[in-house]
């Protein structure tokens, strides 16, 4: 008899953010499968999120262990009030602005005359999608900050406006502002550059 590899019904979105804040409140009681199941369910997100925000693929895997470092660190507090994934992105978001303000206080260096044309070879060229890729975060770095940080949340994560408005800490309606803004801006830099 072969059998379905998919569940019958998929778990909606608002399903799956219940499932993942049972499993952080689990892990919070001690529960160490309730914490690897918390951790496979959001890595991908937090990776995405922080790799966007910093801009630096490189430093994501970095920023994205020490995301979940300090919310593993910080769980017995947390509550449950909102869902876990709200509360775990804005501790991403945090890490973020903290690596941007430690780097910010230590001096850089580099042997290479123009670091940048040094880390453009240094990347792999031929993988197919790499030029879409970098267009892509070239298009995104265009946008002020919070455009950026508001888009990546709504429209590459997924997050329903008022989740993403509680993480960015702003209202929805500026949220939804920030979106619609940072749309205008990419389909007037795709026009630009056709």
């Amino acid at each position: 008899m072969i059998t379905s590899a998919l569940p019958a019904a998929l778990p909606t979105p608002e399903r799956a953010d219940e499932s993942i804040t049972a499993w952080a409140l689990a892990a919070r009681g001690g529960d160490p499968d309730a914490v690897d199941r918390f951790v496979r369910a959001l890595h991908r997100d937090v990776l995405r999120y922080v790799a966007h925000l910093c801009g630096d693929p490189q430093a994501a895997d970095d920023l994205a262990q020490d995301t979940f470092l300090r919310a593993l660190g910080s769980l017995h507090r947390f509550e449950g009030r909102s869902s876990a994934r709200s509360w775990l992105l804005a501790i991403a978001r945090r890490a973020v602005v903290d690596s941007y303000r430690h780097a910010g206080s230590r001096p850089r260096s580099c042997d290479a005359v123009d670091w940048r044309v040094a880390v453009e070879r240094a990347q792999p060229c031929g993988l197919p999608g790499f030029d879409d890729g970098i267009a892509l975060l070239d298009l995104l770095a265009a946008l002020p900050d919070e455009r950026r940080e508001a888009f990546v949340l709504t429209q590459l994560l997924g997050l329903p406006y008022a989740e993403a408005a509680r993480i960015g800490g702003c209202p929805i309606g500026t949220l939804r502002s920030r979106v619609a803004r940072a749309r205008a801006t990419l389909i007037d830099l795709l026009a630009a550059a056709a």
